[in-house]
């Protein structure tokens, strides 16, 4: 530790505060649990400063090839049907992530592997255009992230996502984004083709107002306000934009909900949504070295409102509880939010997205190949 800031809390109680320079710079996970699949297994507290330090950690980058892009999503919670995940990993380092507990499948820990070892799908937008080309697909709504984010800081260079999305502009078919990176703004161009014939629609997650937080929390995604600069700008070009209220970790950034949906709501959001942290897996022992070193003296409160929102565990993966949770902390939660969005929001409504368009084209291309 470098140095500690001391505050007096009620006049009696003295709590230490572990300064920014003290956390791993630019990492949410300041550990990196084992792999469970490896044989060389490693307990987290036999990891040395040395390998912290060593260049190990820097973001390396790994190309896969996948036989298939698009994901069929059989949770009834996360409201999508089909996705895409251009990156396996994401720098953004969000220390609550539930994508983290994925990584072990491919080797790697869900701590700091998660965000300094990404797999990037190239062929992406060559195997969307195959799926698209299918006489069976419908035309059913994709969504561009849902796992990891589309717009995580290797996107700037590769730009799988804004390929991507010429090719559903090249077929009409309709998109959904969700990102936390103001990155999005680059493609500007495509999105306002394809709004124009109400073929997509932006989510993007704000978890908290606070920028000293959001730092901690997720240290490499978008500011607070380029985030909001960039609902402004996205809803200024008559891009259906909303905002994405998640997680909401109690004791933390549950205070924020109300004014989070109405900040957006100037911002030109119409639509909002909220999910509760949950921490299953490998990301339950993370948030909570996390917690323990950057808000030691807030642990034991918010580790312990997770579990009252969870039936007394922090994890669930009970569908139709584990994304808004249960019992009293979680009642209030859904209080707050549903007044906001009430308050604010009015109707909380996208435009439906259309997939006649794609079906007319594969009409047409199907009768040209016949």
């Amino acid at each position: 530790m470098n140095y500690t800031q001391r505050c007096r809390i009620n006049s009696l109680i003295l709590v230490e505060y572990i300064d920014m320079e003290d956390l791993l710079k630019g990492r949410g996970a300041q550990i990196n649990p084992s792999d469970p699949f490896s044989k060389l297994s490693r307990m987290d507290d036999q990891l040395s400063q040395e390998e912290l330090e060593d260049g190990r950690y820097d973001t390396s980058y790994v190309t896969v090839h996948p036989k298939s892009i698009v994901n069929k999503v059989t949770s009834p919670d996360v409201g999508m049907t089909y996705s895409i995940n251009p990156y396996q990993g994401c720098e953004h380092g969000c220390v609550y992530c539930y994508a983290r507990n994925t990584h072990p499948y491919w080797g790697y820990g869900a701590g700091l592997d998660f965000e300094t070892k990404i797999m990037v799908k190239k062929d992406a937008p060559l195997l969307l255009r195959k799926h698209l080309h299918k006489p069976t697909w419908d035309g059913t709504p994709i969504v561009l992230s849902g796992n990891t984010d589309c717009y995580q800081p290797v996107e700037r260079k590769l730009g799988i996502t804004r390929a991507l999305l010429q090719t559903f502009r090249e077929f009409d078919h309709p998109v959904g984004i969700i990102t936390k990176n103001s990155l999005i703004q680059r493609d500007l161009d495509i999105l306002r083709l394809l709004s124009k014939d109400n073929l997509v629609q932006v989510i993007l997650s704000i978890t908290t107002l606070d920028d000293a937080l959001r730092r901690k929390l997720e240290p490499r995604t978008a500011s607070v306000k380029q985030r909001l600069q960039t609902m402004a700008l996205l809803a200024k070009e008559g891009i259906p934009v909303g905002v994405m209220v998640a997680p909401i970790i109690p004791g933390l950034n549950d205070h924020e909900i109300l004014e989070i949906v109405r900040v957006a709501s100037l911002m030109g959001a119409t639509k909002a949504g909220y999910t509760i942290v949950r921490l299953n897996g490998d990301v339950e022992k993370i948030f909570k070295d996390w917690m323990s070193k950057a808000y030691p003296d807030r642990h034991d409160k918010v580790m312990a409102r997770i579990a009252d929102c969870h039936g007394g565990s922090v994890g669930d993966s009970r569908f139709g509880t584990r994304m808004k949770g249960e019992g009293t902390y979680a009642q209030i939660i859904a209080d707050q939010f549903k007044l906001a969005v009430s308050k604010h929001l009015g109707s909380n409504q996208f435009p439906g997205l259309d997939s006649e368009l794609y079906k007319q084209r594969r009409e047409r291309q199907l009768m040209f190949d016949f």
